[in-house]
């Protein structure tokens, strides 16, 4: 998985919908002294599924964060859901319905798993959102034409903090995380339980991003506070 992800870095490339240009964002303008850190929420099989030290930490800290939920974990964990939503400086966006491979599906197939999850969150938990996160960072033309249908604004990232794999130390994580952090950035780490060293490699980043003069933001305070210069594929 982490391979087919990092392999989406640095491709450029736009799907023309309604004669408009609809991008899929990695990152927001490198003239922000913002940095958007966010946690993928993909359905896991063995509890508990959710990294609630790590939430601990960024309520504590104070820490702005966007969370892409999958529909399968959201039904799962309904009241972990429910207090992320209750964190004001915490922001919610999908991540589909299943965690399903998109360019392998074809067009009511994906529109079902991209809709499924918006309309569950906001129907279920009473929350909008319009920012969705494709499962795998895998996509087509499709996918992004039908989540511009749909209001969406499609959310990658321009830095893979590789949290969820075993091989890797605290310090690797922390190195290739901040080796890589600029303005504008957007990192993906996991609030799922899959990163055993998440929290800890947030509570390392805090300072630097503080000695730095760099501030935490959700998605869209990085997007629409700074609109210009946005990072595209």
């Amino acid at each position: 998985m982490m391979a087919k992800m990092s392999a989406l870095i640095g491709v450029i490339a736009c799907a023309a919908v309604g004669g408009v240009a609809a991008a899929v964002i990695t990152r927001g303008p490198a003239s922000c002294d913002g940095v958007a850190l966010t946690f993928d929420l993909c359905p896991v099989r063995d509890a508990p599924g959710f990294d609630q030290p790590l939430v601990d930490l960024l309520i504590e800290k104070q820490i702005p964060a966007t969370f892409f939920v999958s529909g399968r974990w959201a039904v799962r964990h309904e009241e972990e859901l429910q207090r992320l939503l209750a964190v004001p400086f915490f922001e919610i966006g999908t991540h589909g319905q299943v965690h399903a491979h998109l360019p392998e599906l074809d067009e009511d197939s994906q529109r079902r798993e991209i809709e499924a999850a918006v309309a569950l969150l906001r129907d279920r938990f009473g929350r909008a959102t319009t920012l969705f996160r494709p499962p795998y960072g895998e996509y087509n033309e499709l996918t992004v034409q039908l989540a511009d249908a749909l209001g969406l604004r499609v959310v990658l990232w321009n830095i893979v903090s590789g949290d969820p794999d075993p091989r890797l130390s605290q310090d690797a994580i922390v190195t290739v995380v901040t080796e890589r952090l600029r303005r504008g950035s957007i990192a993906v780490f996991h609030a799922n339980g899959k990163g055993r060293h998440t929290k800890a490699v947030i509570g390392n980043l805090a300072p630097m991003l503080a000695s730095r003069g760099l501030q935490p933001m959700t998605v869209s305070t990085l997007l629409d506070q700074c609109p210009h210069d946005i990072g595209r594929h």
